[in-house]
């Protein structure tokens, strides 16, 4: 499994990978303490919710393709704007298809490694 990222521009590639893995707790840390996940437009979670509602989708059990649109970094803040998709058949036999354009942000962590501290997958969505 890759290392986090040590480029602001690489962190939706570890997350997709980490996702992709099924392994909560691998995906758990590409996020920083404190992050905010939000898993729908204006619902945005901290803590053990954030990551429940993150392996919620994890458990669609249908991976997850990102597409880097921009990243603009200063300092050990990046804003990162990402193109996404989970797109299959699902663990229960139904077919998935969300998709969005994710407007995040990472932060460099005392590791030098970047993380998200918000994660919001449906970006400007109403």
């Amino acid at each position: 499994m890759r290392e986090l990222a040590e480029r602001p521009q690489d962190v939706p590639g570890v997350f997709a990978e980490r996702f992709n893995s099924g392994d909560p707790a691998a995906l758990a840390e590409v996020y920083e303490g404190g992050a905010v996940f939000v898993p729908e437009p204006g619902k945005a979670l901290t803590g053990a919710d954030a990551h429940a509602a993150n392996v919620a989708f994890m458990g669609l059990g249908v991976p997850i393709t990102v597409r880097p649109r921009h990243v603009y970094a200063t300092g050990d803040l990046a804003l990162l704007i990402v193109d996404w998709e989970i797109d299959g058949t699902g663990r229960d036999g139904e077919r998935v298809h969300i998709e969005g354009t994710a407007t995040d942000v990472a932060r460099r962590g005392a590791d030098g490694r970047w993380r998200y501290a918000i994660d919001n997958p449906f970006g400007t969505a109403r």
